[in-house]
């Protein structure tokens, strides 16, 4: 039976490659209509073919409505449906297409993290059938270009394979946000946040629609379950190849994080956006579309519920969860959580030498420092300032062979060491000075720091023998608190 099942999955993923060639052809179709309509005009001599202006002549033309007629500030740009900045392998055929609007925060940044996770939660074989696009929501070239930078050089075997795109839309791409209708009964700066929302979701769907058979829509503050694209994936193939309708499958309850669509019917949601950004939030019209599509208004709403429940499909328990606190809209606080989800693990415990733990950094409520090296729950520190450390006193000297520390959790990835050394204290001090060995003032080899994802990682040198101490000292003062979600400090016991 597994067998025939892998065969059917097989036929559906298939038949979905072949709709979405059809797509493709169609859009080339259409180009080549409205050339050979033009060219219909000149062999029948009703253009002037010494006037090239003469083949734009299109009296008589129906046209279907376009992007343009929703958004007329696009005819005045240039390229306004080109990406400003775009940095891609080109990577085009996969099953799946994720899109991660990120816009600048007032307060702070999920994007790495968030990046980070959904990385971590694919296999290889994942990984090479997908591709996550990045739309930096901004036309400040400056910040464009630093977000680009940190992406580039945190994920840069990721960009190289071709599994990370970064895209950001032109300033000519959206309307003047200043003058746009007040609707909803919403301050004008809800309705321009909501708008643009609007326009970056349109724009990151135009951008993906050709490059795979699934598109999925993210957000930059959300955590994923290992494996979520084969889940999705098996779901979507599982409903076409038994014939079950759907027009998008949710795989989180909350807004629009985790929904999936086949990349070959973005086009309807695309038109719709662009008919209605000024009006609605983005998860209203996707109900909106719902309800227009599959609503009988002769029928009640008990029937309509049941309709919209055929095309809108909520798999369970949800595969994303909402991590992010401060919204992009300024001001606003949102605790949101997908109770679908589950628990979300907050530290990793380990099992660590006996040691005495001290630190200058005060502890917040029952979030201590021994009680985090116990295994019992992670560290959380107030405000690390230039000069605190973190003590690892053992109780009789052992010989580490590799330590693991990581700052930040799921629920808040911003609050890491940053500009943070690792540093160890022999038993006894080595008599020949190492060329690779950095010392400090008061004896302790420094042998590695917190990484720009707060994460550090090593292996101890076999030549420095026994280790008394090893201590953790911050280097420069930190906007936010600090957390450590896991203490490894492995010996040829405890591994």
């Amino acid at each position: 039976m597994a067998g025939e099942e892998a065969m059917v999955e097989r036929m559906a993923e298939l038949q979905l490659r072949l709709q979405h060639l059809d797509a493709l052809y169609r859009a080339r179709e259409e180009d080549v209509n409205v050339l050979s309509q033009h060219l219909g005009q000149v062999l029948a001599g009703e253009t002037n073919v010494t006037d090239p202006r003469g083949l734009l002549n299109t009296t008589g033309l129906l046209r279907p409505p376009s992007a343009y007629h929703f958004l007329p500030h696009l005819l005045l740009g240039q390229s306004p449906l080109r990406p400003a900045y775009c940095l891609s392998k080109g990577r085009t055929g996969v099953s799946v297409i994720m899109g991660v609007p990120t816009v600048k925060r007032a307060v702070q940044s999920y994007l790495l993290s968030t990046l980070q996770n959904l990385i971590n939660s694919m296999s290889t074989e994942e990984q090479n059938d997908a591709v996550i696009v990045v739309l930096i929501a901004e036309t400040d070239e400056e910040y464009v270009l630093s977000v680009a930078g940190e992406l580039r050089e945190q994920f840069e075997n990721e960009i190289n394979i071709g599994l990370l795109e970064i895209i950001s839309p032109p300033a000519s791409y959206y309307p003047d946000m200043n003058h746009l209708r007040t609707t909803l009964g919403d301050a004008p700066e809800r309705v321009r946040w909501r708008t643009k929302q609007n326009l970056d979701f349109a724009f990151l769907m135009m951008y993906a629609q050709p490059k795979a058979m699934f598109y999925i829509q993210l957000e930059d503050d959300i955590l994923a379950k290992p494996h979520f694209i084969s889940t999705m994936k098996s779901v979507a193939l599982e409903r076409i190849a038994n014939k079950k309708p759907w027009f998008v499958l949710d795989f989180c309850q909350l807004g629009f994080i985790g929904k999936m669509f086949r990349c070959v019917e973005l086009p309807w949601l695309i038109q719709f956006f662009f008919m209605f950004y000024n009006d609605k939030p983005v998860d209203w019209l996707l109900d909106h579309l719902i309800h227009t599509k599959s609503c009988n208004l002769e029928k009640d709403m008990k029937h309509c519920r049941k309709a919209k429940d055929e095309l809108w499909i909520h798999y369970k328990p949800s595969l994303f969860q909402h991590i992010g606190t401060h919204s992009s809209l300024k001001g606003k606080v949102q605790k949101l959580k997908d109770k679908q989800f589950g628990k979300v693990k907050l530290f990793y415990p380990h099992y660590n030498p006996p040691a005495i733990v001290l630190s200058e950094i005060k502890a917040y409520k029952q979030y201590t420092l021994k009680r985090a090296y116990e295994g019992e729950t992670f560290f959380w520190g107030l405000l690390p300032q230039p000069g605190d450390h973190l003590f690892f006193k053992f109780t009789s000297p052992v010989n580490v062979t590799k330590y693991l520390l990581k700052s930040g959790n799921a629920e808040h990835p911003s609050d890491r060491f940053y500009n943070t050394t690792v540093e160890v204290l022999p038993l006894i001090t080595p008599t020949v000075v190492y060329d690779n060995f950095n010392y400090t003032a008061d004896g302790f080899i420094i042998i590695g720091r917190f990484d720009n994802m707060g994460i550090a990682e090593g292996k101890v040198d076999h030549r420095l023998g026994a280790i008394k101490e090893i201590r953790l000292t911050v280097h420069s003062e930190s906007e936010n608190w600090a957390i450590l979600s896991e203490i490894l400090f492995e010996t040829n016991g405890n591994r």
